[in-house]
C-alpha cells in the first residue's frame, strides 16, 4: 500500500493499492525527488473520469509498469477537483506542449516542480500513433540522465510562459455592452440551428453561453435569440444527455444530437443547467423547462445529498465495469415494467429492437421538446426509476467541494425563491449552515474539500467567489440579514488574501497559501465560471446591496484586467460578461421594506438579471435607511422612482 489510503479524496484512495509508490501532492514528494535526483511523474485525474480509470487499470495497476515508474521517478497523484490550482498550472503547460489537454493528465517535472514534458492518456502498448506509457517513461528518463541541460532549458521556457500568461495588466477602461453584443453575434454564427448548442460534436452544454443569449433576448426582445435558447434547451432535454427517469444531466454528448452521453454526472453541471432552465421558464412561462429544472434539483437532493446538508461531487460513468450500464434499457425491460402502458412507453422513450447504443437504448424523446409527461408515462417513469434503483449504481465521489456546493446552493436558493418551494428553501439554508460549520478551520478560514468529517486544503479564490454568490442568493431568498454578513466576510477575505492591488483581479491562491511554480489567475470562463468572473458578478451585487463602493471598485478592477482579451475572445468570458452588463447599467436596486410578501414575490418570480433585492431583516445599507414600511423602492443609478405598495406598479417599474 502506498501513501494515499488516508486521503480525503475518493479518487486518491482508489489508487491506494496500486503497486505505484504514489505520494500525494506535497513537499515530502519533492524532497524525495531531490534526494534521489529523479524527475517527478505527476498524474492528475478525478473520480468520475472514465479514461482515468482505464489508464489506472492498464498501467498503474500493472506490476511491470509500476516497477518502471518506481525505479525512475517519484510519483505524485492529484485529484484535480481538490487541487484545481495544481491542475490549472500544469494543464496550461500540457496545452503549450501538445496543443490540447484533458484527463488523465500526465506531466513530468523537475524535482523543484517545473514541467518539461507530458501529455494525457498513454496506452499500455503503442497504438493509434501514441507511444506506450512505459516507452514514454523510459524516454523521459533517458533525457533526464543524458540530456539534462536540454530538459532544464525546456522547463525554464515553459515556466516562463506560465508566468507571462498569469501577469497580464489592465489596459484602458472596463468593457461596455459592445463586447456583449460581439459575443452574442459570434454565438449566432456558431449556433447549430438543427440541434442547438454551439459548434459540432462532441457537444458540451455551456449554460453561461446560452444564458448570455437569453439575457440578450430579455434586453432586446430579439425573437431569434429566444429561438437559439429554445432550440438548445429542448434538444438537450430531449436527448440521452438528460436522465429521463431520475433527472439531472450527464456531462456531455459525444454526438451533435445530444443522444449519446459520457455518462458521469457532476454536481457543478446540475447547478449551472438547472439555473439556466429555471431562468428560461421565468422568461417564457414554459412548464417543460420548469420540469427539467425541478427534476435536476431533486436528483441532487435525492442522490447526491449528505444527511448533514452538503452535496457530494459526482457519480461515475461506469457500473459493473461498463460505461453507462446503469442507464441502458431494452424493449423487454420496459414492457415488463410498464404493463398495459408499455406500447406508449416504448414510443415515448424511443425504444427500438436494435437500440441506439450497443444494442440497448439510451432513453430519449424522439419528439423533441415534448417533455411534459402524460399520466400513463409518468406512472411508467416512476416504476422504471424504482426498478433501476435495484441495479448496481455507478460509483459515488462522496467528497464535498466548497465551490461546487456553493454553486448548487445558489441555484437552489434562487429556484426556491422563484417557485415558492419551501422544501427547497429549507434545504438551501441547511446547505449554507453545513458549509459554515464544516468547511472552515479553527481560524475561520475556508477550506476546499470535506469528506467523512474531515476538511482539508485551503480554499481557493474560486471557492470564495462561489460562496459570495451563494450567500447573496440565500439573503435574497430568505430575507435573513445573517447571509449578507457572511457575504461581506467572504468578500473581504477574497480581496484581502487573494487580491492583486497592482494589476487588479484575484489570484487563484492566497498570499499566504502553498506556492507553485507560478501564481496564476483564473480568468477564462468554462463550464465552471472563472474565479475572477464569479467574483466580479458577486462584488457588484454586494456593493449595490450594501452601498459599499469598495466592492464596486474591486469588480471594476477585474473588468479592466480582462478588457483586452475579452475584446478579442468575448465568448471565452461568458460568465464575466454578466458583470459587464451589471456594471454598464448599474444594478437595479429594489428594497421591500416591512412585511410585504406579495411585493417580494413579484420580484423573485421574474428573471431580472440586473436586479438586486433587499427585504426582510434590515442590515446596514442605504437601501433600508429612511424608508417607509409596506412599500417597495426601485432605484437606478442612485435615482429612485416613486415608492409603491402596488404589485402592478412595482412590476411596471421593474420591466419598463
Amino acid at each position: 500500500m502506498n501513501r494515499l489510503a488516508d486521503e480525503t479524496s475518493p479518487y486518491l484512495r482508489q489508487h491506494a493499492d496500486n503497486p505505484v509508490d504514489w505520494y500525494p501532492w506535497g513537499e515530502e514528494a519533492f524532497t524525495r525527488a531531490r534526494e534521489l535526483d529523479r524527475p517527478v511523474l505527476l498524474s492528475v485525474g478525478y473520480a468520475a473520469c472514465h479514461w482515468c480509470h482505464v489508464m489506472a487499470h492498464e498501467s498503474f495497476e500493472d506490476p511491470g509498469a509500476a516497477a518502471v515508474v518506481n525505479e525512475l521517478f517519484v510519483a505524485i497523484k492529484v485529484d484535480r477537483e481538490e487541487r484545481p490550482d495544481v491542475d490549472a498550472v500544469y494543464m496550461q503547460a500540457i496545452q503549450a506542449l501538445a496543443g490540447h489537454g484533458g484527463w488523465p493528465m500526465t506531466v513530468f517535472l523537475t524535482p523543484d516542480g517545473h514541467p518539461f514534458f507530458g501529455g494525457t492518456y498513454y496506452p499500455p502498448e503503442r497504438r493509434a500513433g501514441l507511444p506506450s506509457f512505459v516507452q514514454v517513461c523510459r524516454a523521459v528518463h533517458e533525457a533526464w540522465t543524458e540530456r539534462r541541460q536540454g530538459v532544464i532549458d525546456q522547463a525554464a521556457e515553459l515556466t516562463g510562459l506560465l508566468a507571462r500568461t498569469s501577469a497580464i495588466e489592465a489596459r484602458g477602461e472596463a468593457p461596455d455592452l459592445g463586447v456583449v453584443d460581439a459575443a452574442v453575434a459570434e454565438l449566432t454564427q456558431r449556433f447549430d440551428p438543427a440541434w442547438g448548442g454551439f459548434g459540432e460534436a462532441p457537444k458540451f452544454p455551456q449554460p453561461d453561453l446560452v444564458e448570455l443569449v437569453l439575457r440578450a433576448h430579455v434586453r432586446t426582445g430579439d425573437p431569434d435569440q429566444l429561438t437559439t435558447v429554445a432550440t438548445t434547451l429542448d434538444a438537450m432535454a430531449s436527448g440521452g444527455i438528460y436522465d429521463h427517469l431520475g433527472g439531472g444531466f450527464h456531462r456531455y454528448a459525444v454526438d451533435a444530437e445530444w443522444l449519446v452521453p459520457h455518462f458521469e454526472k457532476m454536481l457543478y453541471d446540475q447547478a449551472g443547467r438547472a439555473r439556466l432552465y429555471l431562468h428560461a421558464h421565468q422568461v417564457t412561462g414554459e412548464p417543460r423547462w420548469l420540469q427539467v429544472a425541478s427534476e435536476t434539483i431533486d436528483y441532487v437532493r435525492r442522490d447526491l445529498a449528505h444527511p448533514g446538508g452538503g452535496f457530494f461531487s459526482a457519480e461515475d460513468a461506469d457500473s459493473e465495469g461498463e460505461e453507462g450500464r446503469f442507464y441502458l434499457w431494452d424493449q423487454d425491460d420496459v414492457a415488463g415494467c410498464c404493463g398495459d402502458d408499455a406500447e406508449e412507453a416504448l414510443a415515448w422513450w424511443g425504444l427500438t429492437p436494435d437500440g441506439n447504443f450497443e444494442g440497448r437504448t439510451i432513453l430519449n424523446r424522439p419528439v423533441r421538446g415534448d417533455l411534459v409527461r402524460p399520466p400513463e408515462i409518468e406512472r411508467c417513469r416512476r416504476v422504471l426509476l424504482e426498478a433501476r434503483g435495484q441495479r448496481v449504481r455507478p460509483g459515488l465521489d462522496d467528497k464535498v467541494l466548497c465551490e461546487w456546493n456553493a454553486m448548487f446552493l445558489a441555484t437552489l436558493a434562487e429556484a426556491a425563491a422563484a417557485t415558492g418551494r419551501e422544501d427547497w428553501r429549507a434545504d438551501a439554508v441547511r446547505s449554507g449552515e453545513f458549509l459554515l460549520a464544516e468547511l472552515r478551520d479553527d481560524r475561520g478560514r475556508w477550506l476546499r474539500s470535506w469528506q467523512d468529517g474531515r476538511a482539508r486544503h485551503p480554499a481557493f479564490a474560486a471557492d470564495h467567489a462561489a460562496l459570495l454568490g451563494a450567500f447573496l442568493a440565500l439573503a435574497q431568498a430568505t430575507g435573513q440579514a445573517r447571509w449578507i454578513t457572511e457575504a461581506r466576510a467572504v468578500a473581504d477575505a477574497l480581496l484581502d488574501r487573494f487580491g492583486d492591488p497592482d494589476r487588479g483581479g484575484v489570484f487563484t491562491t492566497a498570499h499566504d497559501g502553498p506556492a507553485l511554480v507560478t501564481r496564476a489567475k483564473d480568468l477564462v470562463d468554462n463550464v465552471i465560471p472563472s474565479a475572477n468572473g464569479a467574483a466580479a458578478v458577486g462584488l457588484l451585487r454586494l456593493g449595490a446591496l450594501t452601498g459599499d463602493d469598495h466592492y464596486h471598485e474591486a469588480a471594476q478592477g477585474i473588468l479592466r484586467l480582462v478588457a483586452e482579451p475579452m475584446r478579442h475572445h468575448p465568448t471565452a468570458f461568458a460568465h464575466t460578461l454578466a458583470a459587464v452588463e451589471l456594471a454598464a447599467g448599474g444594478p437595479v436596486e429594489v428594497a421591500v421594506v416591512g412585511d410585504r410578501p406579495d411585493l417580494v414575490v413579484a420580484v423573485q418570480e421574474r428573471f431580472l438579471p440586473g436586479v438586486v433585492l433587499a427585504w426582510g431583516e434590515p442590515y446596514p445599507s442605504p437601501l433600508f435607511e429612511g424608508r417607509d414600511e409596506g412599500l417597495a423602492y426601485v432605484c437606478r443609478g442612485r435615482a429612485c422612482q416613486a415608492p409603491t405598495g402596488e404589485v402592478g406598479e412595482l412590476t411596471a417599474q421593474l420591466t419598463g
